[in-house]
């Protein structure tokens, strides 16, 4: 982008600012700094004509090119008829998705043999086309691929090594399928766990959310886009779609500036800085304003404050539905323009050539520069040398080995042991090793609340397309403890009743009861629902089995946090499973009978009540604890909670300084002990507190963590290293700021105050 010497000194001050404030330092990659492939990006766009370019611009759905077929019938044909037309006669430049199921290896890569023989082969400039698709918890479009943990359950684990680790085996598995682009990681932040995508998110807090994605933006990418075992990583939703009004999927967000820069921006400006290649934009609207049109969020925040130069893509059809549901377009034609001037490079149209049509009618008419149009293909032109697709644009048969690997499998087996959160623990649990289990409810044998939506389908919910080697978690129960010490009664389906009286009944020869509550799997407008309460037919079957005397432990699986509090007070253990994936009955049993200390923490407040739905930052002024004789904060489970089978203790909290200035660095120390008999995993957390600001407080935020091992008696000194910029707050004029006063550091139940000066 071509900038004058004045905005470019602007803008390097402001990154600067940025980088302080941060509390984070990045280098770059190479690919992602525009002069590494300017020469061969300027020589290309001079050759291309109008029509070239718009059709780069504009991305297809393969359902677009293949030829029509039954859902039951999975095979998936490609019509070279249609493809032709698309790839030579228009130069889309960019495909995506699969037709309703995942496809197997060797059909994925004769799918983008087959497309990139014609894009680099029969067109003019033989340029490739760049694949999307929606990895989102492992290559979940890939029949043999390792399938992980949702996001949520990735951020239980407060690991962001791991979340390294997994995009990484993600990037590996999805690369050797041909596809080059993925459409994750999600940084929206979950404050409305309504929002049918609340699991998709890594939570509730943008300083967790900041740490969880820029792991997975380096795992996906690390340093070289080209590398055979890497893909470009895409922001999504940019910004702030995870907070509808309504609760309700793309229903508009009513989110003040200060609320946008203080919560739902940084972990965006945070991946960027570390490198993200792509973003994909909110198909809602923001204040009234839907992003696809929003020049001030696309262009005046995104480009010119964040820095962000990398490809800005739409979402499902969205231009189009600037017309028909937004409508603030009152033609296709116009919302196009909108859309490219306020900054989108492209289109997910996805099933026709229209937007590319219309893109060389606007500029043919002046309505839109081509000098906009070559900001654009620019950006995709320079993503797809960095992938190293023109060198070579072909799947790499060398990564077959490494797809659904044992290695890989036991990056997600780990990845469910450490999500799962013991929530509570009337001494029922571990398990004695030869304990009789009575297994009810919905949860127990049905395969999609482990894997939740996007596995294999769309929705999820099609287990005649999951793998044979999947195991509900009764199989693996049964496996884990034996056949003969598992009772299954189903009790109750989702919504209904099935034999509750038998399940009481079966529960007589038990020693303990574990009954899986769950949720159907679902995602975007399907997934809308109308109250967090869980179906009152699950908590029927669980007050039933208290009522007979014996254990009873939940299990929970579910796309949010459902209100369960009348089955959790009857309850003597609860267990937040979230959607583990495939081996998460394999870590729920063995977390049951002790094989394997809990160590996942939550990354939301659980709410207590439907209506309550504060998050662990609110404000004092929500407590009202004394004046009004009420609990205005009143969770079920707070954030960051998690029990384990031993316990912690923190002493000696300590501060390098107890007066600082804005410019220093804080260093705070606290020792933590394992106090209980057997090895376990800490969270250390670390909050602070600012006494009294220009802006209102919240009661507290975070600020750093760290997951540490200890053995039995073992103590360890944590020391967090905290630039003092990074308690800045967004203030009366929108910017970020670190008043003087008092503030104080809480870690665990210690606390100790400092003074900025």
């Amino acid at each position: 982008m071509n900038k004058t010497l004045d905005v470019l000194l602007r803008d390097f001050v402001f990154a600067g600012m940025v980088w302080l404030l941060s509390g984070f330092v990045f280098s770059c990659p190479v690919w992602a700094q525009p002069a590494a492939y300017d020469a061969q990006v300027e020589a290309l766009l001079a050759r291309m004509t109008l029509e070239e370019k718009a059709g780069q611009m504009t991305q297809l759905t393969l359902q677009a090119v293949a030829r029509q077929r039954e859902w039951a019938d999975t095979r998936l044909e490609l019509d070279p008829e249609k493809l032709r037309e698309a790839i030579v006669t228009y130069g889309v430049g960019s495909m995506l998705n699969t037709w309703d199921a995942a496809l197997t290896l060797d059909r994925w890569r004769e799918v983008i043999r087959t497309i990139q023989d014609l894009a680099t082969k029969e067109t003019r400039l033989g340029i490739p086309v760049l694949y999307g698709i929606d990895a989102v918890h492992g290559n979940n479009y890939l029949k043999e691929a390792t399938i992980f943990p949702h996001q949520l359950a990735m951020a239980a684990t407060w690991d962001p090594e791991l979340v390294r680790e997994g995009a990484h085996v993600t990037a590996v598995e999805t690369r050797a399928s041909g596809v080059p682009w993925n459409f994750a990681p999600v940084l929206d932040v979950g404050r409305q766990p309504l929002w049918s995508r609340f699991f998709e998110t890594f939570g509730e807090d943008p300083y967790l959310v900041s740490r969880m994605g820029v792991a997975a933006v380096e795992g996906m990418q690390g340093d070289d886009l080209s590398a055979p075992d890497r893909v470009a990583a895409t922001l999504k939703h940019y910004v702030g779609y995870s907070f509808p009004f309504t609760g309700k999927d793309r229903t508009p967000a009513y989110i003040p500036e200060r609320l946008l820069r203080e919560i739902f921006l940084p972990p965006f400006r945070k991946a960027i800085a570390a490198g993200a290649a792509s973003i994909m934009i909110n198909s809602g609207e923001v204040n009234g304003v839907p992003v696809h049109v929003s020049h001030y969020l696309l262009t005046d925040v995104l480009r010119d404050e964040l820095g962000f130069e990398g490809v800005a893509v739409t979402d499902w059809e969205d231009v189009k539905k600037l017309v028909g549901l937004h409508r603030v377009a009152a033609t296709e034609k116009e919302a196009v323009r909108m859309a490219v001037m306020a900054g989108v490079d492209m289109s997910m149209t996805p099933y026709t050539t229209d937007f590319a049509e219309y893109v060389v009618e606007l500029v043919r008419e002046g309505a839109i520069p081509e000098a906009r149009v070559d900001e654009a293909v620019r950006r995709i032109l320079r993503m797809k040398m960095a992938l190293g697709l023109f060198e070579n644009a072909y799947p790499d048969t060398s990564l077959a080995s490494r797809v659904g690997s044992e290695e890989h499998q036991a990056v997600s087996l780990k990845a469910a042991r450490e999500a799962i959160t013991l929530l509570e623990n009337d001494g029922v649990l571990p398990l004695a090793k030869d304990a009789r289990i009575l297994l009810t409810g919905p949860g127990a044998d049905w395969l999609p609340p482990l894997y939740g939506a996007w596995s294999y389908t769309w929705q999820g919910t099609e287990t005649g397309v999951y793998p044979p080697s999947a195991r509900t978690f009764l199989q693996a129960l049964r496996a884990h403890a034996g056949e003969d010490r598992v009772t299954y009664v189903p009790g109750t389906d989702l919504y209904a009743e099935v034999d509750i009286p038998a399940a009481v009944a079966a529960a007589a020869d038990a020693d303990a009861v574990v009954v899986a509550l769950a949720e159907k799997p679902s995602v975007e407008g399907p997934g809308s629902i109308e109250d967090l309460d869980l179906p009152a037919v699950q908590t029927r079957l669980v007050r039933a089995l208290a009522a007979t005397g014996k254990p009873v432990i939940l299990v929970m699986l579910f796309n949010r946090p459902r209100v369960v509090r009348p089955a959790a007070e009857v309850a003597d253990a609860v267990l937040m499973a979230y959607h583990p994936g495939p081996f998460g009955g394999q870590a729920i049993a063995e977390i049951l009978y002790g094989d394997v200390n809990p160590s996942g923490r939550l990354p939301f407040t659980y709410p207590r009540y439907a209506n309550s739905l504060l998050t662990y930052d609110h404000k004092n002024s929500e407590r009202q604890d004394t004046l009004f004789g009420m609990n205005g904060f009143s969770p079920q489970w707070e954030f960051g909670h998690g029990l384990s089978y031993t316990t912690f203790a923190y002493r000696d909290l300590s501060l390098s300084a107890d007066t600082v200035g804005t410019t220093d660095t804080l260093r705070v120390s606290v020792t933590v002990a394992n106090t209980g008999d057997r090895a376990g995993q800490e969270v250390v957390q670390l909050y602070s507190r600012d006494l009294y600001a220009s802006i209102t407080p919240s009661v507290k935020r975070l600020r750093r963590f760290e997951k540490i091992a200890l053995a039995p008696g073992e103590a360890r000194t944590v020391t967090f290293t905290l630039p003092v910029s990074d308690l800045a707050f967004i203030g009366l004029d929108n910017r970020p700021v670190v008043e003087p006063g008092g503030f104080e550091m809480m870690v665990g139940d210690l606390t100790a105050s400092f003074v900025v000066e």
